[in-house]
């Protein structure tokens, strides 16, 4: 059964792919840090999504939709259109050369994020282990 996109619903399966996935711990095991992704909307989608993961160590302790971007203050803020984050969940493109491109913009320290390029793949391989339906 497919999730819907941005609901609690969909953070929590992600979540728990991220719990059963060893290639993320694996990959993760050294990083510390929570992150918001924020999916704007564009021509191609309206809606405006805040996701809320708090990573560490491999472990995703927390997984949540945000509807005040003031109630955390994660370590990193990952932001870009729906359709360039899109075509990272579709695989299109390799998260960290959108970083890198400026497709996807980062606020937090990139240094570390480039020394782990492995972890935001499998991140994505995360948010990519279930089906996705995505609001009209």
């Amino acid at each position: 059964m497919a999730i819907l996109f941005g609901t609690q619903e969909w953070v929590d399966a992600m979540k728990k792919a991220l719990e059963t996935s060893q290639p993320y711990k694996e990959a993760a095991k050294k990083w510390e840090g929570d992150i918001y992704i924020i999916v704007e909307p564009d021509a191609a989608y309206k809606h405006r999504h805040v996701l809320y993961l708090d990573l560490w160590h491999g472990a995703c302790r927390e997984a949540l939709v945000i509807t005040d971007e003031n109630e955390k203050s994660p370590k990193y803020r990952i932001f870009g259109t729906f359709t360039n984050m899109k075509q990272i969940l579709d695989k299109k493109v390799d998260p960290v050369q959108s970083m890198m491109t400026g497709k996807i913009k980062v606020k937090g320290d990139m240094a570390q994020i480039m020394k782990m390029p492995r972890a935001a793949v499998e991140l994505v391989n995360g948010m990519t282990a279930f089906e996705t339906v995505f609001p009209d």
